[in-house]
């Protein structure tokens, strides 16, 4: 019997180190095949190449493009009076859920020769959900948008004028800043309950990755189209929160980045089948209830006054402290901000609505954090949590010749 289960330990024990090397070899190719990708991408500077490029390797996963011309080319009128023409590619992975398939979500990067390993991972990620296609509850669309120079005009093209059925998109994952992933992975939400609520049930089980959710928006990327349109979004990123972008300035780890872009894979899986995420869940992050700023009984006050003029003249313009570089660069504009007056009056959950900047849109949710307490909301006689949001105008003094 004692022979017996030596044999059977050393047979498992074998079949364990069969399967490490097994793992090892796949992590070793999607490594590699992810090096490559991002290699090929850095060396296509033309966006019509890199179109064509996003589209070969899209089809070879065997996933369906949309290739009519309303998808995939439009202009931008130059003030000189010339136009700029710009790509997006597009591609269809159906869902198999009766009652989520004619729903999307949609998965894309920016179509540029700067954000190489960005594509790459959206690339991979696109490969693996067409391979598992049985697992997706919604459709996905994929997308690389082109216009990146304009201000993201693609992201803005695909939902104002090209797709016909953006009431239909259920949430957008946006990849970007994904250049040194030893950094490690990051995710912001614009602190939306329902997907975060995602992460943390994905935190629960066994994943390669495990993101950070940051609440400062990591940069100026794609997701700001869709936000404008009210569809939640996911932002994976590698660029860490507080700190400048650096393209380039952090060895690439790509066995690090594989292990994430799987993480993102079952992050949109689980997206697909799960409830849609709502815009503005009547929860903060915890799950606790909110409260309209205007339903309380008795609204929330800063310094015995319930007017958030208030807030504004006598704490945030008085804190504020224009960037540096938006000074140098002419950068003005108004910060939409979100925020959360908890049951103690605590400043909880800031978050940028509507951006300008990142040097704007970070020092507008420095300040407001900042905040002294409140006077929390009433409700029934009972103090709530209350839902806030301004705008914080940044203005520029003209010199005086």
């Amino acid at each position: 019997m004692k022979r017996f289960l030596l044999i059977a330990s050393l047979l498992l024990s074998g079949l364990g180190a069969a399967g490490q090397e097994y793992r090892d070899y796949f992590a070793n190719e999607e490594a590699a095949e992810l090096h490559s990708v991002a290699d090929s991408v850095a060396s296509l500077k033309d966006e019509a190449a890199l179109a064509g490029f996003v589209s070969a390797r899209l089809r070879s996963c065997g996933i369906e493009l949309f290739e009519s011309p309303e998808y995939t080319s439009f202009g931008i009128r130059r003030e000189n009076g010339d136009t700029a023409t710009f790509r997006n590619v597009t591609g269809w992975i159906p869902g198999y859920e009766k009652q989520l398939r004619n729903n999307y979500i949609v998965i894309g990067t920016r179509l540029s020769a700067d954000n190489g390993s960005g594509i790459a991972a959206m690339l991979e990620v696109a490969s693996k959900l067409s391979t598992n296609q049985v697992l997706l509850g919604r459709s996905v669309l994929v997308a690389a948008f082109g216009g990146d120079s304009d201000s993201n005009a693609g992201s803005w093209y695909f939902l104002n004028r090209a797709f016909p059925e953006t009431e239909k998109i259920d949430a957008y994952i946006n990849i970007d800043l994904f250049d040194s992933s030893n950094r490690g992975l990051f995710v912001y939400s614009a602190s939306n309950a329902d997907m975060n609520g995602i992460v943390n049930s994905l935190a629960a089980s066994l994943q390669p990755a495990r993101p950070s959710v940051v609440t400062a928006e990591p940069g100026v990327s794609d997701h700001r189209s869709f936000y404008a349109k009210e569809i939640p979004v996911a932002f994976f990123t590698t660029a860490e929160p507080g700190k400048a972008y650096r393209k380039g300035t952090d060895p690439m780890e790509y066995e690090e980045m594989s292990r994430q872009c799987e993480y993102i894979y079952n992050f949109s899986v689980r997206l697909s089948t799960a409830r849609a995420p709502r815009f503005f869940p009547n929860t903060d992050n915890s799950g606790v209830p909110l409260v309209g700023f205007a339903d309380c009984d008795t609204k929330p006050s800063f310094f015995g006054s319930s007017n958030p003029a208030l807030f504004l003249t006598s704490w945030v313009y008085v804190y504020l402290r224009y960037p540096k570089y938006a000074v140098e660069n002419g950068i003005k504009g108004r910060v939409q901000v979100s925020f959360v007056i908890d049951e103690n009056g605590k400043v909880r959950d800031v978050e940028v609505v509507k951006g300008v900047h990142p040097t704007l849109d970070d020092e507008a949710v420095r300040v407001i954090e900042a905040s002294p307490d409140w006077k929390p909301g009433i409700l029934g006689g009972k103090p709530v949590r209350t839902r806030l949001s301004l705008y914080v105008e940044f203005k520029l003094k003209k010199n005086k010749k």
